[in-house]
């Protein structure tokens, strides 16, 4: 709720700053108004014809053009602090630079790659095709349909660290959950494991100190702030770092939608039932984390000439197991992976599709893609929470209501309290567990991760979660998703400002 407010309270300045300073042209430079007036157009004109010739997804584009025509000084200034020019960033230049360099450690097994393309499993022929991050089968899942049950293990496993253990997080809070975890940190640090924690700032903001790095240092803990906050930083502090992964070892990793806050396994938790998931992986597919992980570590501090230190080798004990990618999602590249991976999965159910998501902001591209998979008899559900966490988000969420029931696809709210998972689910033979909301910050702006699965066993057991979710959820019908004149207004003007929120 707080970085929603900061970045309305951006959009309110912004607003009074380009009127203000069309005031003082009136009352300064009114003999020129209309020579201003009319280069000022031609600006922003230019501006927007730029944005429309590069632009590869016109409806992400559309609200930074309607912007800048509208408050050209205001629409500009805010493109330019937030929108998609890293060129200048020294990060996200060594991020980039890192990605390319440990590419080469990242390396598809061919037999495996010839059944994919035998099978023409086209899901994952994407992920090898446009990332770097390799399929493999020889892995042990297992699946979390809530936090409190994702915990003990992740202590567990904590405990049996011998060599090192990598924690990359959004949300650091104190609390029960943290304060157990970071115990275990302490004693496995003085035992001479090397232990890393990797936080985002943003996401940490006023739950954690600032020179809590220092503090965590004291217990031989390294840490790393992630885009540490700054009004200097510009565009690149709209990118947060919205992972969420342990790495044990190079033996066991866990990740889902769990942040390091009691909330996620559901103590205090505000807004009833917290229902979160999360996944833990024994096997080949770890490697894919733990380099995902190094290199956000090292393009900030190059701490490491050689990663391969960090890699187990596993017997080939569940080479039959199906196929699990771990992939990285970057606001650096040139496709939008997470979003390109869902649509993909909705493009190719044949019976059905089932998605859990806190957020649905999403572009005419995702739209069009849940309407015809629903016009062409998939059953399409979505679970959407029914005590939301953020006011405003929650309103843009429900403006896609109607469009998609009127379109065939069901939605469902969670009757319990808030959903925070982000799971995908096809035909009882695919799904993506991860960090990528279906919302605007996920799929253009964060550092993300997932977990594409095909023809896993675990996969039951996700089927078997939505199954009780489904439950314990309302389904919307036509009375539930009609909006008034002046509600339908509000939701209109609020997906124009989605890029802030």
């Amino acid at each position: 709720m707080l970085n929603a407010i900061k970045r309305a309270t951006i959009v309110i300045i912004g607003v009074l700053l380009q009127f203000g300073f069309a005031i003082l042209i009136r009352l300064f430079f009114y003999k020129y108004l209309g020579i201003i007036t009319f280069f000022y157009s031609i600006a922003s004109i230019l501006i927007v014809l730029g944005i429309l010739k590069e632009s590869t997804r016109l409806s992400n584009d559309l609200p930074w053009m309607i912007l800048i025509l509208t408050f050209p000084i205001f629409g500009t200034i805010l493109l330019i602090t937030l929108g998609k020019n890293y060129s200048k960033n020294k990060l996200l230049k060594n991020i980039f630079k890192h990605e390319k360099e440990y590419s080469k450690y990242l390396v598809q097994d061919e037999k495996i790659k010839e059944e994919i393309q035998n099978k023409k499993l086209d899901n994952i022929q994407y992920i090898i095709n446009r990332t770097n991050y390799f399929v493999s089968t020889n892995n042990e899942i297992t699946y979390y349909d809530f936090g409190e049950k994702f915990y003990p293990d992740l202590l567990q496993e904590l405990k049996k660290a011998k060599k090192f253990i990598f924690m990359e997080y959004f949300i650091i809070n104190k609390g029960t959950m943290w304060n157990g975890i970071l115990d275990i940190l302490k004693k496995k640090a003085a035992q001479g494991v090397d232990v890393r924690i990797l936080y985002d700032d943003m996401g940490s903001l006023a739950m954690i100190s600032s020179n809590y790095t220092k503090q965590l240092a004291e217990f031989g803990i390294k840490c790393i702030t992630f885009n540490k906050l700054s009004p200097f930083k510009g565009i690149f502090m709209n990118n947060r770092d919205h992972r969420k992964m342990t790495i044990i070892d190079g033996k066991v990793a866990f990740s889902g939608g769990v942040n390091l806050s009691d909330e996620y396994i559901n103590v205090n938790s505000r807004l009833g039932v917290w229902k979160d998931n999360g996944i833990k992986i024994v096997g080949d597919a770890i490697w894919n984390l733990t380099v995902m992980f190094l290199t956000l570590w090292n393009a900030n501090i190059n701490e490491d000439e050689d990663i391969t230190k960090f890699k187990y080798t596993f017997e080939n004990r569940n080479k039959n197991n199906g196929y699990v990618v771990p992939y990285g999602v970057a606001p650096l590249h040139k496709d939008l992976i997470g979003e390109d991976v869902y649509i993909n999965m909705i493009n190719s159910a044949k019976s059905y599709l089932y998605i859990m998501t806190p957020y649905l902001i999403i572009d005419e591209d995702m739209v069009n893609a849940l309407s015809r998979a629903a016009k062409r008899g998939v059953d399409v559900r979505i679970i959407v929470p029914g005590i939301p966490d953020k006011k405003i988000v929650y309103t843009q969420t429900c403006s896609f209501f109607k469009v998609l029931h009127d379109n065939g696809v069901k939605i469902y709210k969670y009757t319990k309290g808030f959903v925070h998972s982000k799971v995908f689910l096809s035909d009882d033979i695919r799904a993506v567990v991860g960090t990528i909301n279906m919302d605007y910050r996920s799929l253009y702006l964060h550092f993300e991760n997932g977990i594409y699965m095909e023809n896993v066993d675990e996969i039951k057991k996700i089927v078997k979660d939505f199954e009780n979710t489904f439950k314990d959820s309302k389904k919307l019908e036509d009375e539930d998703v009609k909006v008034n004149f002046f509600k339908g207004l509000w939701q209109a003007i609020l997906r124009l400002l989605a890029p802030l929120f």
